[in-house]
This record gives structure tokens, C-alpha cells and sequence, in this order.
């Protein structure tokens, strides 16, 4: 383990990074470009202490998944994250493995995205980067710890308010989707070792994914309208489209809405209000994609 290119990397790294390019804002008195290490350590569900550590190059052998943390929480591309890798002592992720960092490309169109809430999700349903306004829309992505920071994970073991509203046959058909699409991916990356542990998890602790599991749903992809019930704005009905990348088996989901309804006047609010709280409603700051 090489601690000062390790370190070096880290510090450059997290000064490149933008809060906006990670769907945190920006807020005030910052005196330094890019994020903090309060925020890394956010994003990447770790201690602050353990990122000051790293980046001083006196921090404790970091594990593989904490390197992947790490790499997605400041935006690595495929080059930077095999160099963490290796400074750090561990071989870099395999070939047939799920692609867990998101391309300079994809983030490029996710910046130019900036009036339309967008997240990109991994072949599994991981949440990987978001911009401003899909935070604004639902949720602080952040809040999630990352080994829970899955839709699939959230729709079967979260607790967490839902801001998707559905009906239960619509829930229905959105459950046995997301098994089919895990199926799906366990076909394609059959020794991808965090797939088979999200899957063993949840066959675990989720009678209704095992059940819908040994019954073997296909993965029917397609657009959907949905209602999401926003704590300031109430309910809104959007579109919602994905655009997938096929190199890395990615997916950018994108909302929208028709002009000239409520829906499309309350995302331009939102492009303006970001994630502020204005009334005394309950706060959902969480954000829950169970729909």
C-alpha cells in the first residue's frame, strides 16, 4: 500500500469535485474549491476521521468496497479508480464485474441536465450519481448508507417515506420488475460477488422477493408516468424515461413532465428552491423510489 500517492490522489480528487456534481448544495463560507471532507465521507458512508486519516497517509488498509465508495463518491473515472486500487493494494475491479463508476460522459449529460431531475443507476439498482434536482425531487440520495443506497434494497427492506405513490396493482407489477431486472443481471454477471449478496439478502429477510423470485419474472423495460408526492409542492406527474448505456449497463432515468400543467410550473419552483423546507410539513428529506 503506497499511503502518500493514496493520499495524493484522495486530496486531488476531492478538490476537482463540485458539490453540484454530486446533487449536494453548494452552501456558503466555503474556502476551498471542491468538496469537503465532510461530504466525502457522506457520499461514501465512512467516518470523516478515516478520510482525514487516508488523505494525512496515515489511514488503515482500506477495504474494496470502501476503495468503490470512495471512487464513486468523487466521481473516479475508470483510469483514477485503478490507480486508487492500486496505491492502495488491491487489484482493481475485474472484467464481468457490474460497472460501478459512472463515465466522465454520462456525468457530462447529467450536468447538462440541470432543469430535469436525473439519476443514474447501476445494472443492480444502484444509485450512483444524481444532479441537483433529483435530490430536490426525492430526496437527499446521501442520507442512504451505501450498501442501502439501492432501489431494489429500498423497495423490499426499507423503511424509509415513500415519495413515489402507486396503487397496489402498480406496486405489484413494479415488484416483480425489479426482480426480473436482478435476474436479468445475475444471468449476465453470474460471479459478481455484491450481486449475489444483494440477492441472498434479500431472499433472506424478504418472503415477498423470494416469492417472487422462485416464481421468475421477466424484466419488461419501459416508460412510466408517475406521482410523486413532494413534501412542498404536493403531488406531481411526471415522466419517466431511461436512458441506457449499454457499454457499462447503466441506466439515466429522467423526469419530466408535459408543459403548461402544475407538474412542469412546480419543477421550474423546484430548479429555483432546491431542497429548502418552507412549510412545517413533516420532513422526508430521505428520498424512497419504492414506486
Amino acid at each position: 500500500m503506497d499511503r502518500t500517492e493514496l493520499a495524493e490522489l484522495l486530496r486531488q480528487a476531492r478538490s476537482r469535485v463540485r458539490p453540484r456534481d454530486v446533487g449536494l448544495p453548494a452552501g456558503s463560507r466555503r474556502q476551498v474549491p471542491g468538496l469537503r471532507r465532510e461530504e466525502v465521507a457522506q457520499l461514501a458512508g465512512v467516518s470523516v476521521d478515516y478520510v482525514v486519516r487516508l488523505e494525512q497517509g496515515r489511514g488503515p488498509h482500506p477495504s474494496t468496497a470502501v476503495l468503490a465508495a470512495l471512487a464513486r463518491a468523487l466521481r473516479l473515472n475508470d483510469e483514477d479508480r485503478d490507480l486508487l486500487f492500486q496505491f492502495a493494494g488491491i487489484a482493481a475491479p475485474q472484467a464481468g464485474r457490474i460497472d460501478m463508476v459512472v463515465r466522465p460522459s454520462v456525468l457530462r449529460l447529467l450536468d447538462r441536465l440541470a432543469d430535469l431531475p436525473a439519476l443514474v443507476m447501476s445494472a443492480k439498482g444502484d444509485v450512483l450519481a444524481w444532479n441537483p434536482m433529483a435530490a430536490a425531487l426525492l430526496g437527499d440520495f446521501s442520507a442512504w448508507p451505501p450498501a442501502q443506497r439501492n432501489i431494489i434494497w429500498q423497495q423490499f427492506l426499507g423503511t424509509g417515506p415513500r415519495r413515489v405513490a402507486i396503487s397496489p396493482a402498480e406496486a405489484a407489477n413494479v415488484a416483480a420488475f425489479s426482480v426480473g431486472s436482478l435476474r436479468s443481471a445475475k444471468a449476465r454477471y453470474p460471479a459478481d460477488p455484491d450481486l449475489l449478496r444483494l440477492i441472498s439478502e434479500l431472499r433472506t429477510h424478504s418472503p415477498r422477493f423470494e416469492q417472487l423470485w422462485n416464481e421468475r419474472p421477466s424484466e419488461q423495460r419501459r416508460s412510466a408516468t408517475k406521482s410523486i408526492d413532494h413534501p412542498e409542492f404536493g403531488p406531481l406527474l411526471l415522466d419517466c424515461d431511461s436512458l441506457f448505456a449499454p457499454d457499462t449497463d447503466q441506466a439515466v432515468v429522467v423526469y419530466s413532465a408535459t408543459p403548461d400543467t402544475p407538474a412542469a410550473a412546480a419543477l421550474e419552483l423546484l430548479r429555483v428552491t432546491g431542497t429548502q423546507q418552507f412549510t412545517e410539513r413533516p420532513s422526508r428529506t430521505s428520498p424512497s423510489l419504492r414506486g
